[in-house]
């Protein structure tokens, strides 16, 4: 929801929705898991843009909808002003190479009986068809370029730290030159000494390749290192998105208030006098009416238990869904 022109956006998402159908027994009506749930923003090329929210409250989802690794129930995904919702097998196939994704955990998304130059080189060979020696030397300078030698292209994952391993997924991603790139928690499985390695990277291949990110995380710490927009989800929908400007400094949904003040300082000498965020995060299956905050906000009104809010703009580029925005 950034003010530039249609043109600067790379990623335009108009009321995509993804329901999960669930059924008690055989007999039972079906119910629906509103994973996403009209949800609407706009990527600009080159940034990265956050997701952020408790867990289960859909972005991991959102990222694999965008990608068509799972099917949308409802709305649209521009990618380069087409909708890639509506293309066939072969069509899609075409933008495949231009739209990947890093997952949460480097040893489960990398098949464990392939050697690294086979999971790397196993995306040339699909969408280039280029020659064995043609990939040995594409493997070979990509794994150079993510911090890696040439005598890692004969080994097995099993054989390979965490950070390697993700090491290995970023090169999986990058052989093919794509200009987005989903990172789905890239660092959430990895050791706190390595995180920060791994961030320093993809940002520094960003800026060298001319990416575009979505970055899906808990960590606020890492959004604030590593994002130029933000979208908070609460639930299946997006309650505020942004510039990070706007929502660490001008926040406006009392979800987000409370994301941040439940972050406690980085040393223990610091003074916290933040708020923790009480409750969970209700069932997807049974969400509450009007707001799907207003159990665990602190300033519901009755209003709040009743109709559910309107995505207002509060600042130029700055929405939030709220019926009492903070500051306002």
């Amino acid at each position: 929801m950034q003010s530039s022109t249609s043109d600067d956006m790379l990623l335009q998402v108009s009321h995509l929705q993804k329901f999960f159908a669930v059924r008690k027994n055989l007999y039972s009506k079906p119910l629906y898991v509103k994973a996403v749930d009209d949800c609407s923003f706009s990527i600009q090329r080159n940034t990265v843009f956050g997701v952020v929210g408790e867990s289960g409250s859909g972005k991991t989802t959102l990222g694999r909808v965008l990608l068509r690794l799972i099917e949308a129930t409802g709305g649209s995904v521009l990618f380069d002003n087409t909708d890639i919702l509506s293309l066939n097998t072969q069509e899609l196939r075409l933008f495949r190479r231009r739209m990947q994704i890093i997952s949460q955990d480097p040893y489960n998304s990398l098949h464990p009986r392939k050697v690294v130059k086979k999971l790397i080189g196993e995306g040339l060979q699909i969408h280039f068809q280029l020659s064995a020696q043609e990939i040995d030397t594409r493997v070979r300078d990509i794994l150079t370029l993510v911090g890696l030698r040439e005598e890692h292209m004969y080994r097995y994952p099993h054989e390979f730290s965490g950070g390697q391993r993700q090491r290995i997924a970023i090169a999986r991603a990058l052989v093919l030159k794509p200009e987005f790139i989903v990172l789905d928690e890239p660092t959430s499985a990895l050791d706190v000494s390595v995180q920060a390695i791994i961030l320093k990277m993809l940002k520094d291949l960003k800026k060298d390749f001319a990416l575009t990110y979505m970055l899906i995380t808990h960590d606020l710490a890492v959004i604030d290192y590593m994002a130029d927009y933000v979208a908070v989800m609460y639930l299946g929908q997006i309650v505020e998105s942004g510039s990070k400007d706007d929502i660490f400094k001008r926040t406006a949904h009392p979800y987000t208030s409370l994301l941040i003040d439940s972050v406690p300082p980085p040393t223990p000498s610091e003074h916290w006098s933040g708020h923790i965020l009480n409750g969970e995060i209700p069932s997807p299956i049974h969400s509450p009416s009007g707001c799907r905050f207003h159990p665990r906000c602190p300033q519901a009104k009755e209003i709040c238990k009743t109709a559910e809010p309107e995505v207002v703009e509060v600042q130029p580029g700055h929405v939030v869904m709220c019926h009492f925005p903070l500051g306002s």
